[in-house]
C-alpha cells in the first residue's frame, strides 16, 4: 500500500522506497554528499533516428539536493540583476575573448548545468561559442533584454535534463544521499513519466531501470 512518511510528500510506493533505501544504504559513508542517479536502459527503438531521441528538460519536485549552476551572457540592466542570481555573469566584449580560448570554454560548460543568455546575444553565441556549447546541450536559453533572471535560474537550479543523443543507455540524477527517501521516489516517478511519455511503446521500450549512488552498487528497480 502507498504510503508517505515526511510532511509534504505525496504517497510513495513500498517497493520503490525499499530500492531506493537500498540503494542508499548498500553505498559506503564518504566524505562528501553522493548525487543518486538512475540508469535507464532501453529496447526495440532506433536511437539513429532523430525523432527517437530524448531531450527533456524535468523540473523535479524535491529538487536536486545539491547546487547545480547557471550562466548568464547578458549585458547592461540584464547583467546587474544576474550577479545576484547567477553563478557566473558573461558581458558581450567577453564572448569574443572567450571564443579564443577554447579549453576555457570546455571547463565553463563542464561545470555549469544550464546557460542563459539576452536575446540580442543569441547570433553571437552560437557562431563563436556554439561548437563548444551545442555538442554538450548547453546552448544557452533566449532570456528578453532587462528581464527579472531571477524566476527562471530558481527554476533551472530543481530542474534535470534528459539526454538519451543515439544511445541506449542513459543516466538521470534524481537527487543526493542525504535527501530523504520519500523526496527521491518521488522525483523518480516525474521523470519516469516524462520518459514514458516520450517513447512509441511507454514503458515497453524499456528494458531496465538500475539506481545507483555515485559510488555505490546499482541496484535494479524496473
Amino acid at each position: 500500500m502507498p504510503r508517505s512518511l515526511q510532511p509534504g510528500c505525496l504517497p510513495v510506493s513500498e517497493e520503490m522506497l525499499d530500492k531506493v533505501q537500498e540503494a542508499v544504504g548498500s553505498a559506503k559513508d564518504r566524505n562528501f554528499v553522493e548525487s543518486i542517479e538512475l540508469a535507464i536502459n532501453l529496447k526495440d527503438i532506433d536511437m539513429n533516428l532523430p525523432k527517437n531521441r530524448i531531450d527533456e528538460e524535468v523540473r523535479l519536485p524535491n529538487g536536486r539536493g545539491k547546487a547545480v549552476k547557471v550562466c548568464i551572457f547578458g549585458s547592461d540592466e540584464l547583467a546587474v540583476k544576474a550577479r545576484d542570481v547567477a553563478d557566473l555573469v558573461v558581458l558581450p566584449e567577453q564572448i569574443e575573448d572567450l571564443a579564443d580560448e577554447k579549453k576555457r570554454v570546455k571547463v565553463m560548460a563542464d561545470s555549469h548545468e544550464f546557460f542563459l543568455a539576452e536575446t540580442p546575444l543569441m547570433p553571437t553565441i552560437g557562431k563563436r561559442l556554439g561548437i563548444v556549447l551545442g555538442p554538450r546541450g548547453k546552448m544557452p536559453k533566449p532570456i528578453p533584454p532587462g528581464a527579472d533572471p531571477k524566476p527562471l535560474v530558481d527554476s533551472l537550479r530543481t530542474t534535470v535534463r534528459i539526454r538519451t543523443k543515439d544511445k541506449l543507455t542513459f543516466h538521470v540524477p534524481v537527487g543526493t544521499k542525504s535527501m530523504p527517501p520519500e523526496q527521491i521516489v518521488e522525483n523518480i516517478d516525474v521523470i519516469m513519466k516524462r520518459i514514458e511519455g516520450r517513447l512509441e511503446r511507454g514503458r515497453m521500450n524499456i528494458r531496465s531501470v538500475y539506481l545507483k549512488t555515485t559510488m555505490g552498487p546499482s541496484v535494479r528497480i524496473i
